[in-house]
Parts: C-alpha cells; sequence; structure tokens
C-alpha cells in the first residue's frame, strides 16, 4: 500500500476524495505523517472495536471479548454473555493496572443507559461494574490518560427502534474528563465540522496516543461510525469545543480503536465489513 498525505486542516466533507487523490507524491516518497499497515487477522467477533496489551489483543462485539495471542492470532480465551443477561451492547475497550474495560450501553434503546464493564484480562472474567445510569448520550469510550477517565457520549441524529424518533442529536456528541471516583471534571463539545462528517451516526473510537509534528502529544484520536478515516484532536486553551489538527486516512471504516499499550505508535482497529483486526503504525 502506498502512503497517504496527511491533510492538514482540510474540509472533512473532502476528506475522502483528498486521501485519494494524495496517496502518491512525484517522486514515489512519503509525503507526511502517514498510517502504515504492520498487522491483520480475521475473526467474527471484529464488529465493535479493539484493544491491545505487550502480548495480547481484544477483540469486543455486543456481548462477547476475545483474547489472541499477537504471536500467530490464537484465540486462548474469552467473556461472552448470554443474550437475555444484562450485557446489551458493548462499544469499545481500553486497558488500565491490570484491568479491561468495555464501555457498554443499552444502544440503541431509549431513554440511553450506560455502564462500564470491568474484566480480569487474564482469566476473561467479570471482575465489576460501574452504572451510570441515564447519561445524556450513549457511552462509546472509556480510557483511562493523565490521572483522569476519559468518555465519550454519542448522540445519533438517526431514527432508531420502535420509539421512532433521533437517537439524540449526533450534535450533542461530547467528551467528559472525569476523577477516579467518575465525578464529571470538565466537558467538551466536538468540532463542529467533524460531527457534521459524522452524521447521522456518531463518534464511535477515541484514545489517547502520539503527537504530530508541529502538533506535540499527547493528541485524542477519534474515529466516526463509518469513514476510513481518523482525526487527531487537541483539548481548546479557550471554549467548549475540542480543536482539530489533522486527519488522516486509515483501514478501519470508523468504529472503536486504541493505541497499543505495548507499543504506543501502533492503532489498532478493525475493519467491519471484512470482520478483521488491523493493527497501523504511526509514521511521522
Amino acid at each position: 500500500m502506498l502512503p497517504r498525505r496527511l491533510m492538514l486542516g482540510a474540509p472533512l466533507l473532502a476528506a475522502p476524495m483528498l486521501a485519494r487523490a494524495q496517496s502518491t507524491t512525484t517522486a514515489g516518497a512519503p509525503a507526511g505523517p502517514r498510517f502504515e499497515t504492520i498487522a491483520r487477522f480475521n475473526t467474527p467477533a471484529a464488529r465493535q472495536g479493539v484493544c491491545a496489551d505487550r502480548d495480547h489483543v481484544y477483540v469486543v462485539d455486543d456481548r462477547l471479548i476475545a483474547k489472541f495471542t499477537k504471536d500467530g492470532f490464537r484465540e486462548v480465551a474469552r467473556f461472552e454473555s448470554p443474550r437475555e443477561g444484562p450485557i446489551i451492547h458493548m462499544n469499545s475497550l481500553s486497558l488500565h493496572e491490570g484491568r479491561l474495560y468495555a464501555a457498554h450501553s443499552n444502544y440503541p434503546e431509549d431513554p440511553m443507559l450506560s455502564s462500564v464493564e470491568i474484566f480480569d484480562p487474564a482469566t476473561m472474567r467479570h471482575a465489576g461494574s460501574h452504572s451510570f445510569g441515564f447519561m445524556p448520550g450513549s457511552l462509546t469510550t472509556f480510557e483511562w490518560h493523565e490521572g483522569s477517565w476519559w468518555t465519550i457520549w454519542a448522540n445519533y441524529s438517526r431514527v432508531f427502534g420502535r420509539n421512532q424518533r433521533p437517537y439524540g442529536n449526533t450534535h450533542w456528541t461530547h467528551m467528559t474528563r472525569l476523577d477516579a471516583q467518575m465525578r464529571q471534571m470538565a466537558g467538551w463539545s466536538f468540532p463542529a465540522d467533524v460531527l457534521t462528517r459524522a452524521e447521522p451516526m456518531s463518534i464511535s473510537g477515541g484514545s489517547w496516543g502520539p503527537g504530530l509534528p508541529g502538533h506535540p502529544g499527547p493528541l485524542l484520536w477519534c474515529t466516526g461510525h463509518d469513514h476510513k478515516e481518523v482525526y487527531a484532536l487537541r483539548i481548546p486553551r479557550q471554549g467548549m469545543r475540542l480543536e482539530r489538527v489533522a486527519t488522516l486516512p486509515i483501514e478501519a471504516e470508523g468504529q472503536a480503536i486504541a493505541w497499543d499499550k505495548g507499543d504506543p505508535s501502533v492503532l489498532w482497529m478493525i475493519v467491519r465489513s471484512r470482520r478483521e483486526v488491523v493493527a497501523q503504525r504511526l509514521v511521522t
């Protein structure tokens, strides 16, 4: 695969077209920061998201988490909740201090309910739960970073289910920062163009990762629900909206992402249409 150019400040509505048009340079050399694929494997579980530590990869579906070795991608353990059980829709995974955290919601049921489900990654046994109850959005991201929990609450302009009305509104999607006791400390909306790009769906993935030339890290890297691109965002010095500093093409068609805990330059993602897990390295 030939590298693709970084699109700094480019209009998001044109991002896919620009990614294709700028995939090579006249000399055939890399044009700037880009993602290069370093690993891939298939599993039926590749429907919602993925995360990874030094030795293993964890792949999540609505009610299932499968654990694979990085060496050979062999499944070695799994958690699976019965369809009639309390686990409804796990959205993403993250790792912190020997625990595996799943952002969980009752999507697309109304009113919106969310919780964090906690697992022992060694055994894949359920180890705890924290319910947020009713919240202004559906929890899609839950990740520890710099002494706080960071959460993304997705809203959708699409009409779902038996309620036959929009599931919130995409432009209500927001991020909050929580302390260790899950108390909100701060909150931000997303850039308007990012949310417009995501409509009628929402922000499906978010993970703190490295910076870019001219934009020191850490940056918050986010994905929508359908588009093969990732947005690098930063906390604003003023105001209430996150700031977009870059848009890069990736293999994933949206969905949840996570930076590798064992190699912070590697971003894990899924290609849902192919039930494929992909690792791409950020090259700057």
